[in-house]
């Protein structure tokens, strides 16, 4: 049996990593269980440097880190209900599951992350079969996306479609009703019911207006340069950004894009008057047999042949 004579009602502990763009993870619970009425206490066990096209890069919070702020918390507010998302090791597992045996909260849920909405992978194989043996054990629900289901066995699975956050927010909403003191399958019925609403927006970003900017960019000033970071800096990115937008946009890297703008002005060019040397000068090529390799490297004529074959 539970001890809940200190828990403190309407108080949830989520325990998850934190996602910059705000469409999941600590961010989106704090949001949901806010909205819905509930008091919102947070954890963070991984920092991700994400945004709309994915994650960037991450820095998992040690274990020790983890298991501390959980103690800050649980020993002085007594969560009613702990939800657990993002874990990523075993080491920051084996505190979590140290914290549900030592404070024992009313409810405890869990939201396993496995794959990010851009199919990163978050979870090992090793860490799933630990966390089945472990954690599951200790929950009294999963809330988990369709493409996850097949991955856990607990006594109460519920299946939350794959867009991004929908698992997370879910999960939130039925931890808030719980504090309600509602059965368990009304509380999920009634934060199935309130999700319409979209307590969590998807987050707009500027993918296409920035491509549309480096496109026009370079076409003008493809004469200056080739190089995917120099355009990345004027436009104030970094080259990683810039590639992850064009590969969103048009499923290709930003090299291909410059080379295939200069290719073309190469060609129209080439249905001139207009010398292979001065049309190398006029593009920035350092000689016409500069002009010639790159031309040559991908249409496999030179610029003469090609000259010959388009009249």
């Amino acid at each position: 049996m539970k001890n809940v004579n200190f828990a403190t009602m309407n108080t949830i502990l989520t325990i998850t990593g934190s996602d910059s763009a705000g469409g999941a993870g600590i961010q989106a619970d704090i949001k949901t269980i806010t909205s819905l009425g509930g008091k919102a206490l947070s954890v963070v066990t991984t920092l991700t440097m994400q945004n709309t096209l994915g994650i960037q890069d991450y820095y998992d919070i040690p274990a020790e880190i983890v298991e501390r702020q959980i103690d800050a918390v649980a020993e002085d507010i007594t969560p009613f209900v702990f939800k657990i998302g993002l874990v990523r090791n075993i080491y920051t597992l084996e505190a979590v599951v140290r914290c549900i045996s030592r404070y024992k909260p009313k409810w405890v849920l869990f939201s396993p992350v496995v794959y990010s909405s851009c199919d990163e992978v978050l979870m090992s194989d090793e860490l799933i079969e630990r966390i089945q043996r472990t954690l599951v054990p200790l929950c009294d629900a999963l809330v988990v996306r369709e493409r996850d289901s097949e991955r856990f066995d607990a006594k109460r699975l519920i299946v939350a479609d794959n867009s991004h956050g929908r698992c997370n927010e879910l999960c939130s909403a039925i931890a808030t009703m719980l504090c309600r003191e509602m059965s368990f399958d009304d509380a999920v019925k009634k934060a199935k019911n309130v999700l319409p609403t979209g307590v969590n927006s998807e987050m707009s970003s500027r993918c296409t207006s920035l491509y549309n900017s480096f496109v026009k960019m370079q076409e003008v000033e493809c004469k200056n340069s080739r190089d995917v970071n120099y355009y990345a800096s004027r436009l104030n990115v970094s080259p990683r950004y810039l590639s992850q937008v064009t590969r969103r946009v048009a499923s290709q890297s930003p090299k291909s894009i410059i080379d295939s703008t200069l290719l073309g002005k190469i060609k129209d060019l080439l249905k001139t008057d207009k010398t292979i040397q001065e049309i190398a000068s006029q593009l920035g090529f350092s000689s016409q047999a500069h002009l010639s390799n790159f031309f040559k490297r991908f249409t496999g004529a030179s610029p003469s042949d090609f000259r010959k074959i388009t009249g």
